[in-house]
């Protein structure tokens, strides 16, 4: 029970009760007394919170802005720009063509070892990318168990090429994907599939003319993501596709060699990173990041 005393100052909560008269013992609390932190709590949360921006005002505090136009238009950096934009597009494509269908496999069907494949499929999100390139190396490098046959039958070679940056940021891209079309999929009401395959559509129609249209916004929402973490993938591209400028360094490479030899270009590919992530976050804020 919920009273506004005539101030309207604060609300006030009636708790307790009187066991021996059987009426409720009215004890006042002010409503703003709930919402303060204990001082235990306060401080280590506070400290976090400057653990986690320090780095990043820092970074915006030492950024080279009267050099920053000049930097972002040369030709290096432009490149590594451009290949890092097109190479995470192409990588959230090909997580879009594989990994709806998965994500839909995962939610709407029974098998056995279900959970296990779904083990599976999230594992990229905890392996750390160094490894997942040499398994990548190890399936589909040269002498790769899958590699060796796509060069000798086909002529196809993966590693140290744009296409391998390509296949490298699918690899760690896709499960952020995955994750949050099965979770829309969960939580879309399946009735009305039921009902389309009732009214004589086929499956695939009805996945492609009710289900897909229910579940745009959770697809919308890990293409972003997907695109976001493939834009900053770094580890499992270094190792399956190298650093070759103009062919497979990416901005995240680029940032790695230039904190060697150019330090304001670094700083300034780190600004365009940081950029598109909180663009990323603004654009998931009201799906993701509120709560009731």
């Amino acid at each position: 029970m919920t009273e506004l005393d005539k101030s309207g100052a604060a609300d006030e909560i009636l708790v307790g009760g009187d066991a021996r008269e059987g009426r409720p013992r009215r004890r006042r609390v002010r409503a703003d007394a709930r919402g303060r932190a204990p001082l235990p709590l306060l401080l280590p949360a506070l400290v976090g919170l400057a653990f986690l921006l320090l780095p990043l005002i820092a970074l915006l505090v030492r950024a080279p802005w009267r050099s920053l136009p000049d930097q972002l238009t040369s030709p290096e950096v432009w490149q590594a720009l451009q290949l890092s934009l097109v190479c995470a597009t192409a990588a959230t494509a090909v997580s879009l063509v594989l990994g709806v269908p998965l994500a839909w496999l995962l939610a709407r069907t029974d098998f056995p070892g279900r959970g296990f494949v779904r083990a599976l499929v999230t594992l990229p999100l905890v392996l750390p990318p160094v490894v997942g390139g040499v398994a990548l190396l190890l399936a589909l490098g040269r002498n790769g168990v899958v590699g060796q046959w796509l060069d000798s039958a086909f002529g196809i070679t993966l590693p140290f090429t744009t296409a391998g940056v390509v296949v490298a940021e699918a690899f760690v891209a896709m499960p952020f994907l995955v994750i949050s079309v099965e979770g829309t999929l969960r939580a879309a009401d399946p009735r009305y599939e039921e009902a389309a395959t009732t009214l004589g559509a086929s499956r695939f129609t009805a996945f492609r003319r009710v289900t897909l249209p229910l579940i745009a916004p959770g697809i919308a929402a890990g293409s972003v993501l997907a695109w976001a973490r493939a834009l900053g993938e770094f580890g499992a591209t270094i190792t399956f596709a190298g650093n070759f400028p103009g062919r497979t360094q990416t901005m995240p490479l680029a940032v790695y060699l230039a904190l060697q030899n150019d330090p304001a270009a670094a700083i300034a590919l780190s600004l365009v990173l940081l950029a598109v992530s909180i663009a990323v976050l603004a654009g998931l804020r009201d799906r993701w990041m509120t709560a009731s």
